[in-house]
């Protein structure tokens, strides 16, 4: 499979969707909530929730830069589509029976603001719960051997933790 990124849910009309593969943090409690959460809706187009960085994200998508999947929820078409940050999230919706129709309101111009605001505020709110991984974390790099630089994870990529 070759891997290309596109903008929004719309550069997909070449290669239709039947399935998804999230790539999210296993080590931060808000991506996990969110997994869960995916797991439980009814599924329109099938997700493969797959935690990043690992050999199984790996495996299944060689081609594509794991370190970075570390940084921002991912998710990738089975068609090589790439999906990241706020579009990411709206192409996940548009997953689930349930959420489609926000998903196309989310995908207009208007609606794609309030994706990216909402997005940032997530991150935000990450960045102020932070809560550090296990000591010798290793974050993979592009190549699956560790990334360049600091070598210890800090679980969300800075961490986050979930309100009771």
């Amino acid at each position: 499979m070759t891997v290309r990124a596109v903008s929004g849910d719309r550069g997909a009309a070449g290669a239709p969707v039947g399935r998804l593969t999230v790539l999210y943090d296993a080590h931060c409690p808000l991506c996990a909530s969110v997994r869960d959460w995916l797991v439980r809706q009814r599924q329109l187009v099938p997700l493969d929730l797959v935690p990043a960085g690992t050999e199984q994200a790996r495996q299944r998508l060689p081609e594509l830069d794991h370190a970075s999947t570390l940084e921002e929820i991912t998710v990738v078409g089975d068609g090589g589509q790439v999906y990241r940050g706020a579009a990411a999230w709206v192409v996940c919706l548009w997953a689930l029976r349930k959420y489609r129709p926000l998903a196309h309101r989310l995908s207009t111009r208007s609606g794609q603001r309030l994706a990216r605001g909402a997005v940032l505020a997530a991150a935000q709110y990450r960045d102020a719960h932070r809560r550090p991984q296990p000591v010798g974390t290793v974050v993979p790099g592009p190549s699956g051997g560790p990334a360049p630089g600091p070598s210890v994870a800090r679980g969300c990529r800075g961490g986050c933790a979930v309100p009771d």
